[in-house]
């Protein structure tokens, strides 16, 4: 990607839903524009949009009015192998439960975003072997995710976030199911590896004490983004 090209750009997003006879209006006009290895936290008050607004910029779901441009390139209106290849190539996700596979090891799990590239797989699971060391599970790799601890799951989370090097990370309530020691190790850790891999995150939290850790912290209120 063109290092002169932002890592993402959000144009004039807007998002509504039906209630009956009424629209409820979720995004309107959202701007937003993240540069390479920038962080970024977003906040609000809960129902305020804000997972809504990660979905969008995402790829997983579709804005009503506006776009989304991943490393220069449109998300929206492209098919839906054209946005799964775009969010494997560019993106990483970290949700506040960490949606590991629960038939799969921790390596399997790590190693699966290059499987859906079609990397070798002795390759890829050499690749999550590493990141795992990386995150503290060295001497987890074959335990599946009922055999590992909240703050383990959440560490597997991130190095699955991680292993494709994405252009950003997406975090929603990356620590929200944590307790407060296990939720710092997990911060730490992204904040670590967005200095040495050169990832941007965009950091959704209601958690004042993340956000401030990020570059900049934008307010999501009545539907609009704004800085702080």
């Amino acid at each position: 990607m063109n290092s002169m090209v932002p890592v993402l750009q959000c144009r004039g997003v807007a998002r509504r839903f039906r209630e009956g006879d009424s629209t409820l209006v979720v995004l309107s006009a959202v701007d937003l524009v993240v540069h390479a290895a920038e962080r970024v936290a977003i906040v609000g008050s809960s129902g305020s949009g804000k997972t809504t607004l990660l979905q969008i910029l995402g790829g997983l779901d579709d804005p009503d009015d506006g776009e989304v441009l991943v490393g220069g390139q449109a998300m929206h209106g492209a098919g839906e192998l054209a946005k799964s290849e775009l969010r494997n190539r560019y993106l990483g996700f970290v949700y506040q439960f960490h949606h590991l596979l629960a038939e799969f090891t921790a390596e399997e799990n790590v190693a699966m975003p290059l499987l859906i590239r079609r990397e070798p797989k002795t390759l890829a699971l050499e690749q999550a072997r590493q990141l795992l060391a990386r995150v503290g599970l060295g001497e987890r790799l074959t335990h599946k995710p009922g055999e590992l601890s909240g703050g383990e799951r959440q560490r597997a989370a991130v190095a699955r976030a991680l292993i494709t090097r994405p252009q950003l990370v997406l975090a929603d309530e990356p620590t929200g199911n944590l307790d407060a020691g296990n939720g710092e190790h997990v911060m730490r850790l992204m904040l670590q590896l967005n200095q040495e891999l050169q990832t941007s995150l965009v950091v959704v939290t209601h958690d004042m004490s993340i956000a401030e850790r990020m570059d900049r912290i934008l307010l999501l209120e009545n539907g609009r983004l704004r800085a702080m």
